[in-house]
């Protein structure tokens, strides 16, 4: 049967040193997986179980995007991440370096309302990912994220609550992940407003940079 238009192509993700693409299907995020980020935004340190949100996929940018502003919000916020690339069986396929954007003062309207975030964290920019490794990054490895040049979050792997294993353990409970599938693992303390004009870098030790230029 025709289709009233053409369905939208899934989104792909450059895979580093390699002439592949990874096909985006999914965007699982999980909130308050650092200790530290927790307790700065207010929140109790929550150890049981991962705090799950998701994304379309349909609001991924690549690498060295420009985000125009986005509508609806004064408070555009940065935040670095690990993400895991799943493939068959929902194994670790790949992972490289991403960046949440967030509109936080909408996230703080719909918290204190006791509603979803979705107006916060799901909109077109909000998921910025760089190009993939193939494997699993060293467990030391650290993450950083500069804006203008200067730090502002900063960690080692280490410091997650609930590690890569322990994410897709329970993951599995409440989905089928599978290839396709992102996880953004949560970011570590120091998120902060960003400005037109501000140019952000998320590093991850062992993957290719994440760049981007608020226009």
């Amino acid at each position: 049967m025709p289709q009233v238009f053409p369905a939208r192509s899934l989104p792909e993700l450059p895979v580093a040193a390699a002439d592949l693409t990874y096909p985006v299907a999914r965007i699982f995020c999980v909130g308050r997986n650092y200790a530290a980020h927790a307790r700065e935004m207010g929140n109790p340190v929550e150890t049981d179980a991962p705090f799950w949100f998701t994304k379309s996929p349909f609001g991924l940018i690549p690498d060295d995007s420009v985000l125009p502003y986005p509508p609806g919000t004064r408070d555009l916020h940065h935040e670095v991440e690990l993400v895991l690339a799943l493939g068959e069986g929902g194994e670790v396929w790949g992972w490289g370096v991403g960046l949440d954007m967030t509109r936080r003062d909408l996230q703080a309207v719909a918290k204190a309302a006791g509603k979803p975030w979705d107006t916060a964290k799901d909109f077109e920019g909000s998921a910025v990912i760089g190009a993939l490794v193939q494997g699993r990054p060293a467990p030391e490895a650290v993450m950083r994220l500069t804006v203008n040049g200067e730090v502002r979050q900063q960690a080692p792997l280490t410091e997650m609550i609930h590690g890569i294993d322990a994410l897709l353990a329970h993951l599995r409970t409440l989905y089928a992940p599978g290839p396709g599938d992102l996880i953004m693992t949560g970011t570590p303390a120091g998120v902060g407003p960003v400005e037109p004009g501000d140019r952000l870098e998320g590093t991850l030790d062992g993957a290719p940079s994440v760049r981007l230029r608020i226009a």
